[in-house]
């Protein structure tokens, strides 16, 4: 049986078919093309999952902290607040756990973001409700506000993937802005317009930081994707 070569690296063109417009130079350019964005890709992905350990170890800081320092909670709403932050933050660590034993195997590391998203949507849902069970009745609005937007900053800041942070930051100001008008927390509404202006703020920030990183690696990359 004859032996064929690596099409990865087959870097020398093959002749054109007959009626192929396409010249050999532009087949083999292509084929470099796409090997780079794999590997880009690839490269951004390991990188997530290895900066993702960090996310639920500084959600369960911040929701303890919260906790802590909120003082108006009762027992039942702490402990509900406290079970649906820990499946969410249990959730994060089995999909890494999962992923970490193959860390640049493509498939893995696209099945380990999709799942961290997932995870991501229902903590941002979690922490919401905190603003319900966690916060007391007489949480000013500058509580409210820093309690929706530092655990979105820091989310954005550990991860820095778009697409990601963006489902719990919606779950997160939905909830938060909510709460501030039907408990309601001092200053009403006022306080929920805060909390919404800054989570957008938040989310425009991420979107030219992306934008800019895009630009400086000279290429964009597949949907929902940012450069590390």
């Amino acid at each position: 049986m004859a032996a064929r070569a690596n099409p990865l690296f087959d870097i020398a063109p093959a002749a054109a078919p007959a009626g192929d417009p396409s010249p050999p130079s532009t087949n083999a350019l292509a084929r470099l093309a796409h090997i780079h964005a794999d590997a880009v890709e690839t490269a951004r992905l390991a990188n997530l999952l290895g900066r993702s350990l960090y996310a639920p170890v500084a959600l369960a800081a911040m929701a303890t902290a919260s906790l802590a320092l909120g003082g108006g909670a009762s027992l039942s709403q702490t402990v509900a607040w406290t079970i649906l932050m820990a499946v969410g933050l249990l959730a994060m660590l089995r999909a890494y756990a999962f992923a970490i034993r193959q860390p640049f195997e493509r498939s893995a590391l696209h099945a380990f973001a999709q799942d961290m998203s997932a995870c991501l949507l229902y903590a941002g849902f979690a922490w919401g409700a905190g603003a319900f069970l966690a916060l007391p009745a007489s949480a000013s609005g500058g509580a409210a506000l820093l309690f929706a937007a530092a655990p979105v900053i820091a989310i954005a800041v550990l991860l820095r993937e778009r697409q990601a942070v963006l489902l719990f930051l919606a779950p997160v100001a939905g909830l938060t802005s909510l709460a501030c008008v039907v408990r309601p927390f001092a200053g009403g509404a006022l306080a929920a317009s805060l909390v919404l202006m800054a989570c957008t703020a938040i989310a425009i920030a991420m979107q030219l930081v992306a934008r800019a990183r895009e630009t400086r690696a000279g290429t964009v990359l597949p949907h929902g994707l940012i450069a590390s």
